[in-house]
C-alpha cells in the first residue's frame, strides 16, 4: 500500500494544482442528492493530542460509502512524514511510532491525493467538529486550501435514528448495533468501523423516508433544536 501511493504521488506531483485552489474539486451542494446513490466520505485523524491550536495531524484514514455501499478499494489510509513531532504521549493509544513518522508520506503529497480522491463529496466523522478543525487547519497550511466542505456528525446523526439506544461514545454504538472489529485507535480502521455505522443509520433513515441529503441534515436540524427548546425549560 506505502508503494503504492508513493508510486502514485510520483507520478502526479508534475500535474499538482496550485496554491491558488482553482484546480481543485469544487464542493456541491448536495441537499437534493438521493442517498441511494450518492456518493460520502467518513474520514477519520490521528493527532498529537486533543487542542488543534497546537496538537497535529499524523495519520489520516477515510473510507467512501456509495450507493450504499462500502467499496473496499475506496479507501485511504495514509501516515504523515513528520518526524519532528513529539508523539510520546500518544504513542500508546495510536501506535504510530517515530519510524513511521520518518518513513511515511510527504503531507502535502498526502493532502493532495485527500483532496482529489474526496472529489468535494461531503464528509462524515464521529465528533466531526475535531476532525473538521484539524483538518482545515492543516489544509490551510500546507496548501493554503480554503473551501468550505460540507460536514456531517455521525455521532449526532445515530442517536437521531436509533432513539431507543443509550451510547453516546464510538466504543458504545459498536457494542450497541452488534459490530465486530478487529482494532481500534487507528485511523483507517476507525473510519472503517464508522462508515459501517453509518451505512446501518442510513439505511434505517430510508425506512423513514429520509432518502435525500438534505432530509437527513434537516432531521438533525429539528433535533438540536427541539434539544436546545428541552434545555431552555429546564433552566
Amino acid at each position: 500500500m506505502l508503494e503504492r501511493f508513493k508510486d502514485w504521488f510520483s507520478r502526479q506531483r508534475h500535474q499538482r494544482p496550485s496554491s491558488q485552489t482553482e484546480e481543485w474539486p469544487v464542493p456541491g451542494d448536495a441537499s437534493s442528492r438521493g442517498l441511494s446513490t450518492m456518493r460520502l466520505i467518513v474520514l477519520d485523524l490521528e493527532t498529537t493530542g486533543l487542542n488543534p491550536s497546537r496538537d497535529q495531524v499524523i495519520a489520516i484514514g477515510a473510507v467512501a460509502i456509495e450507493a450504499l455501499t462500502i467499496p473496499m478499494r475506496d479507501q485511504v489510509d495514509l501516515i504523515l512524514r513528520r518526524p519532528e513531532l513529539d508523539i510520546r504521549e500518544t504513542v500508546l493509544i495510536h501506535g504510530i511510532g517515530p519510524e513511521a513518522l520518518r518513513s511515511g508520506h510527504e503531507t502535502e503529497d498526502a493532502l493532495h491525493h485527500l483532496l482529489m480522491w474526496m472529489n468535494g463529496d461531503p464528509i462524515l466523522a464521529f465528533h466531526s467538529a475535531f476532525d473538521q478543525s484539524f483538518l482545515e487547519k492543516l489544509l490551510r497550511q500546507q496548501l493554503d486550501y480554503r473551501r468550505r466542505h460540507t460536514w456531517l456528525d455521525v455521532a449526532e446523526l445515530l442517536p437521531a435514528l436509533y432513539p431507543e439506544r443509550r451510547a453516546t461514545r464510538l466504543d458504545e454504538w459498536i457494542e450497541q448495533l452488534g459490530l465486530t472489529i478487529d482494532a481500534r485507535h487507528h485511523a483507517a480502521a476507525d473510519a472503517l468501523v464508522t462508515a459501517e455505522l453509518t451505512l446501518m443509520a442510513l439505511h434505517r433513515g430510508l425506512k423513514d423516508d429520509l432518502s435525500t441529503f438534505g432530509a437527513l441534515t434537516d432531521k438533525l436540524r429539528d433535533k438540536r433544536r427541539l434539544k436546545r427548546f428541552h434545555n431552555s425549560h429546564l433552566t
